[in-house]
């Protein structure tokens, strides 16, 4: 399997077929299993990943350089503020270079929408190594990949049947993107999950992802809904996944998406919310989660969060994109 897909973009889980798909959860299952028994796999020795950031990051960064480590290979860490990027150098100048240099590219642009997947995808035009998204305005698929391997752990490979509700959640620190969010609801229903999207009127979803989700939950014949009752969402849910987003509209005025949030504090996950859901249903957050806005320490901390989980498969699903496409 390793190598599978070499040379093959990873920008958005909609560019994989589902057989694709499950060839990475597959291979991040042996991954897993292997870095967990101390056996060797290096199975990108000597390789290079240029890892572009044009926002701050924690588990992403350090899931691909610990993961290109693991398999033999070497990251290199690329500040978009302190490379010749901000000075404006061309995503065609940058694509081909890089990629004579390497054997990948990774970038994170996820803060402005209508840019981060359009800057990605002309760096993939040109260079001839792959391209991975490590999170833009409209996808995260390295997040959504892990939380899906998070969730069948759990649950199994038989999702059918399974209610997740994604919902939004207050949060008061910055205008969060909407890639989470729109990720979830376009794979989750393509592996038979029925999905429920909550959120007040005014942070709507990015047209396309609403499309594609809609599109794919018909295709597999589940159901996808949307509600602006976070109540609602919760009711015999299985997976509940609330997290805060901002208003599409509105990233260029960070404080009026902010102050819009102010009159929706209630959307916080707490134990009478995770009551309103199934007995062993669970909860999920991308990380970093605003405590005591978003969540409170009740649930996070609580028996039914698989946060941690779900953060150490981030390490296995980058291992299993990279092993594949490089």
């Amino acid at each position: 399997m390793i190598g599978l897909h070499r040379g093959k973009d990873y920008i958005s889980t909609q560019d994989w077929t589902k057989n694709e798909l499950e060839s990475a959860l597959q291979t991040a299952n042996r991954l897993k299993h292997k870095f967990r028994n101390d056996i060797p796999h290096l199975f990108l020795p000597h390789k290079t990943i240029f890892l572009i950031f044009f926002d701050k990051s924690t588990r992403t960064r350090n899931s691909f350089e610990a993961g290109i480590t693991q398999l033999g290979g070497h990251a290199h860490y690329i500040d978009s503020v302190t490379s010749q990027i901000s000075h404006g150098e061309s995503p065609k100048d940058t694509g081909i270079i890089l990629s004579s240099y390497g054997h990948g590219i990774a970038i994170r642009h996820d803060l402005i929408p209508g840019q981060g997947a359009t800057y990605m995808r002309e760096i993939a035009k040109w260079a001839d190594k792959p391209v991975i998204n490590m999170q833009c305005d409209v996808d995260h698929p390295c997040q959504t990949l892990g939380d899906l391997m998070t969730i069948r752990e759990r649950f199994g490979t038989n999702l059918r049947g399974l209610k997740m509700a994604v919902t939004w959640a207050y949060a008061p620190s910055y205008a969060k993107p909407m890639s989470v969010p729109q990720g979830l609801i376009s794979l989750m229903p393509r592996f038979g999950v029925d999905v429920v999207l909550a959120h007040p009127p005014e942070y709507e979803l990015m047209g396309e992802s609403m499309r594609v989700a809609k599109e794919n939950a018909k295709k597999s014949r589940v159901k996808f809904e949307v509600t602006h009752n976070m109540d609602e969402a919760f009711e015999n849910a299985d997976i509940v996944y609330p997290k805060s987003w901002g208003v599409e509209s509105l990233f260029n005025q960070p404080e009026e998406s902010l102050r819009i949030a102010e009159k929706y504090k209630s959307w916080i996950c707490d134990q009478r919310r995770m009551e309103l859901a199934n007995p062993d249903a669970v909860y999920m957050h991308c990380l970093p989660a605003d405590r005591g806005n978003e969540v409170t320490d009740e649930v996070i901390d609580g028996q039914q969060s698989i946060i941690y989980q779900q953060a150490e498969n981030r390490l296995h699903t980058a291992k299993s994109i990279m092993a594949l496409t490089m």
